[in-house]
């Protein structure tokens, strides 16, 4: 005889099952734990200021997007309706507060490429001296005297020429620092392994973490779009067994979790597979770092790392 579906819980049992899924669940997940959660800020006005998204305690590094116009003598970043007035004195805020503020270059656009190794040594040199650690008469900054802890590569767009030199002349910079280092290098590539863009750069060695987008539309590996915890676990594998000196970081977009816009109080519920299935397989790797998030304006609508910051 066939048998009958459960009918589902009414809405007010929610509440006590994701409480039951935060406090009692344990195993595999909890040995790699780091804490660690990156986000992704500057793409919608709605998301709030740099300064309201640090002080929700949840980010231990949070990267500006995008610096998306460079490589023929032209350098600027969008920040997506952000004003730029506030946002210097934010990033001090945040770096005193111990939260790594990065500025990702790339992104989406088709505003940028390196066509020559000349192109590679002038942004670098505009990087340094708009916001790093330079600090050169006549060259405008954005943030004024606030400098970010690094820079992020988010390519998306022409080809991988000359990134590798990018990355080995930014990171020649830290000769300026005394016993710590002031550039840090991080890259945010696509999870298909390898990454054609970033592949060369990524070779240097010198980027000390990367976050793998598992999000999108690559159905190989993004986990909204098909690929599930087997599509990401075996791209996982590859990036953390390639780059075992970096620490590995899994890129998820809220927005594609299952998660409901508004969701209120339930959230652990829609992430149970996350917790359950996921997580423990990439916990597994040595250099696992953490979560990164994509992005701000997604995860304060549906509060996702409310839940995921203490399974990171």
């Amino acid at each position: 005889m066939a048998s009958r579906r459960r009918p589902s819980p009414p809405a007010a049992a929610l509440l006590p099952l994701a409480f039951l899924l935060l406090s009692c669940l344990s195993g595999a997940a909890t040995a790699k734990q780091t804490g660690q959660l990156t986000v992704f800020w500057g793409r919608n006005a709605g998301e709030g200021t740099l300064r309201e998204a640090c002080d929700t305690g949840l980010y231990t590094t949070v990267v500006i997007s995008f610096y998306s116009v460079f490589g023929h003598g032209r350098y600027w970043g969008d920040l997506s309706g952000h004003p730029l007035a506030g946002v210097g004195a934010d990033i001090k805020h945040c770096q005193s507060r111990n939260i790594l503020v990065l500025l990702s270059i790339g992104g989406p656009g088709n505003g940028y490429s390196l066509p020559s190794s000349q192109s590679a040594e002038r942004v670098a040199d505009n990087l340094w001296n708009a916001h790093l650690g330079g600090r050169r008469r006549g060259v405008f900054r954005p943030f004024g005297d606030a400098a970010v802890d690094g820079i992020d590569f988010y390519i998306d767009r022409g080809g991988p020429g000359h990134y590798d030199e990018l990355a080995r002349r930014l990171d020649g910079y830290n000769r300026f620092y005394r016993g710590r280092k002031g550039v840090r290098l991080t890259a945010t590539p696509r999870c298909g392994f390898p990454d054609p863009l970033l592949d060369g750069a990524l070779r240097t060695g010198l980027f000390e973490r990367i976050h793998v987008r598992f999000y999108g539309n690559d159905t190989r590996c993004s986990y909204g779009a098909g690929a599930g915890t087997w599509g990401v676990a075996e791209e996982w594998k590859k990036w953390t067994a390639r780059y075992t000196k970096s620490e590995v970081y899994l890129g998820l977009a809220p927005a594609e979790s299952g998660v409901p816009e508004g969701a209120q109080g339930t959230v652990a519920v829609y992430l149970k597979y996350l917790y359950y299935d996921l997580l423990p397989k990439v916990q597994e790797a040595p250099n696992y770092g953490g979560v990164m998030v994509w992005d701000r304006f997604s995860d304060k609508k549906t509060r996702w790392s409310t839940v995921v910051k203490g399974w990171a």
